[in-house]
């Protein structure tokens, strides 16, 4: 009983243990290890805690978390395939692994957003894991006898990817990870530079900024990585960064705290190897060169101005900008610090400040109308209910009587106006806009690649369709579009429907298809005679044999412009529908063929060659191909041979069956 009260308890210590939830550094996606491809990470110890259900939309019915997890992030500067090791310090330990990409979108949509995993590896067997050419599969389940190794995935350039290790076996010994074997670059070579250095209000913080983040653990604690020249009497006493006190890991932002503050002047901030043996470094150990510097200047204190003032168009707001920070504290939030004077009478409302950690550099006011009335005003600051102008960072009132003038200016309209100058080849349009309020900036997009950049331009067309016109108006304050679609009616085509084949003797009907605002249609049949009229017939002549005939077509519209077509027709001496009695296929261009003659008004036609056995050895759909006399390629034996021809008669509509013999002779 004892021994079984033991397990227990030992059951629930290490469920406890387990349901803890991952807070330490790298146990979440947000707090993220970066990570270099150059070398071996080694994590020396895995804490444990139960960690967050992640979708698995790869592998369906896993229920699959971050166990005991940590997590790393990278970003691909290099496109291709990512190899990679998991090691287990115990190799009789499940290590599980999941890559996601990141790019775009919070660390913490991996928890909601099964579209982010990119390869995994749940297999439930023990030992080294990872992506290499060893595995079949980029998404590999959970479960026993799966491959511990999957396909490597393909990153891409420029994206940022974060990689999951969950340590399934609920131990705290750790694991080596190595980015070997593939294509992708992960490893930036590119070193770490300043960016900019400001001195704060007192003269005795100086608060960097770097291009791009370096380790927090390479930064000397004492600021031995900096140098300030000249010194002016201030010494380096200490470092700080609220980045690295969050993360832990990796900053751009440090602030360099000196004994004393440094006087007015321009001074240049220095690198050098700290009492750390390093300058800063980034995490693929990339060193901060030496010959880096940034330049600052501390300025006497002076009164921060009001620098100057945003207003939209038809707003009862406006935003007043300052270069320094204002303390929001100071701000009298019934607007008495300001007045208005101008054409017209307008008072404030409101003001209130766009305001982080007490400080503001935009202070927006509300006045009691909507300015849409033109008129010029000055706004100006004076001391408010509160006693007090407005005060800087640096503890420095701005003075009373500071002014900025400010105008006011009416809507616009974008309305446009157009005339249409028709021409049979190019049509011309001029566009033109009344102007007024203000407006001085005109944008026309003139559709058929044009555009414009003036009040009243012109436009040339040669495809006459609808136009699709757009235009934007601004005065500088205001803007304003429009749109609209201009009709050119002036578009005309030519076109006609006619057999290619025609009997003589027959009247042969010529049907127009063209389109346009048509006045006239004139025909010319190509035997010297002509027509007129949309829909037309005429008769031609019976001639000696197969003849090859042009007609032309020409349309005329209500703007005098013309358009025409020509198509070829074929005229047959007969329509009389004969099959030969005899062919001889022998290559002389005579008599070589045996099919339907004169089947011009044969339709649905089908025409079949039979030998003497019965056999089909020919058969069409084409009266104009015929039979040439062979098999398969093989020349059939002169004798003679039936024909069936079926068709239906174009102009009664009656199915025809005709049967017949043909001889052949070579």
């Amino acid at each position: 009983m004892r021994a079984l009260i033991i397990a227990f308890n030992c059951l629930l210590m290490a469920y406890a243990g387990l349901a803890q939830v991952c807070t330490n550094p790298g146990q979440t996606p947000a707090t993220a290890f970066p990570l270099c491809g150059r070398g071996v990470f080694s994590q020396t110890t895995v804490p444990i805690c139960d960690g967050t259900l992640l979708p698995a939309i790869h592998c369906p019915g896993d229920q699959i978390r971050d166990r005991n997890p940590y997590w790393y992030k990278f970003s691909c500067l290099q496109p291709g395939t990512l190899g990679f090791v998991i090691t287990p310090k115990l190799l009789d330990e499940d290590y599980d692994w999941e890559l996601y990409d990141v790019t775009g979108v919070s660390p913490g949509a991996v928890y909601t957003n099964g579209n982010l995993v990119v390869a995994c590896n749940w297999s439930g067997e023990f030992g080294i894991t990872g992506a290499s050419n060893a595995g079949s599969e980029l998404f590999v389940c959970a479960g026993p006898n799966k491959d511990l190794f999957s396909r490597m995935p393909q990153l891409q350039l420029g994206h940022q990817y974060l990689l999951l290790i969950s340590h399934f076996t609920n131990t705290q010994s750790g694991y080596t990870l190595e980015f070997k074997g593939g294509t992708a670059v992960i490893t930036d070579t590119t070193a770490p530079r300043l960016n900019t250095a400001r001195i704060n209000c007192a003269g005795d913080v100086i608060t960097i900024t770097l291009k791009k983040k370096v380790k927090c653990s390479s930064i000397a604690p004492n600021g031995s990585d900096f140098i300030i020249t000249p010194p002016a009497g201030a010494t380096i006493q200490s470092i700080s960064s609220v980045q690295c006190t969050v993360n832990q890991f990796d900053t751009d932002t440090i602030q360099i705290h000196l004994n004393q503050p440094l006087p007015a002047g321009n001074y240049t901030l220095g690198i050098r190897t700290g009492s750390d043996g390093n300058t800063l470094l980034d995490y693929c150990d990339n060193p901060m060169p030496t010959t880096d510097v940034a330049s600052f200047t501390v300025v006497p204190s002076l009164p921060t101005p009001m620098d100057s003032l945003a207003l939209g168009c038809s707003t009862n707001t406006m935003q007043l900008v300052f270069s320094k920070p204002i303390i929001c504290s100071t701000i009298a939030t019934d607007g008495s610090d300001f007045l208005i004077n101008g054409s017209y009478p307008l008072s404030i409302s409101t003001v209130h400040g766009n305001c982080s950690n007490g400080k503001t550099n935009v202070i927006t006011l509300t006045v009691s109308q909507v300015l849409r009335q033109p008129g010029d005003f000055v706004i100006q600051l004076r001391r408010g209910t509160d006693g007090n102008t407005l005060v800087d960072e640096c503890g420095i009132e701005t003075p009373a009587g500071s002014s900025i003038p400010f105008r006011v200016k009416d809507t616009v309209n974008a309305d446009f106006t157009y005339n249409i100058q028709y021409g049979c080849s190019v049509d011309v349009v001029n566009f033109s806009h009344p102007g007024g309020n203000e407006v001085n900036k005109w944008t026309w997009k003139l559709d058929q690649g044009q555009a414009s950049n003036i009040q009243s331009p012109q436009a040339n067309y040669t495809l006459f369709t609808p136009k699709n016109i757009e235009l934007i108006v601004s005065n500088g304050l205001c803007s304003d579009t429009s749109r609209a679609t201009v009709m050119l009616e002036n578009f005309l085509s030519a076109d006609f429907t006619v057999h290619p084949d025609n009997c003589p003797l027959e009247p042969v009907l010529f049907t127009a298809n063209s389109v346009g605002k048509i006045t006239r249609h004139d025909w010319s049949f190509g035997d010297g005679n002509f027509g007129t009229g949309s829909r037309t017939t005429h008769i031609f002549a019976q001639p000696n044999r197969e003849t090859a005939l042009t007609v032309r077509y020409t349309v005329t519209d209500s703007f005098g412009c013309s358009k025409t077509v020509q198509k070829p027709i074929k005229l047959y001496s007969s329509c009389n529908v004969r099959v030969p009695n005899a062919f001889t296929p022998n290559g002389d261009r005579t008599n070589d063929f045996l099919y339907p003659l004169n089947a011009v008004k044969a339709e649905q036609l089908e025409f079949m060659v039979f030998n003497r056995w019965g056999q089909m050895v020919y058969r069409t759909n084409n009266w104009k191909r015929g039979w040439d006399g062979r098999l398969n390629g093989a020349e059939q034996p002169t004798g003679t041979y039936v024909w069936i021809l079926r068709y239906i008669d174009r102009d009664t509509r009656k199915r025809i069956e005709q049967k017949g013999v043909a001889i052949l002779v070579r």
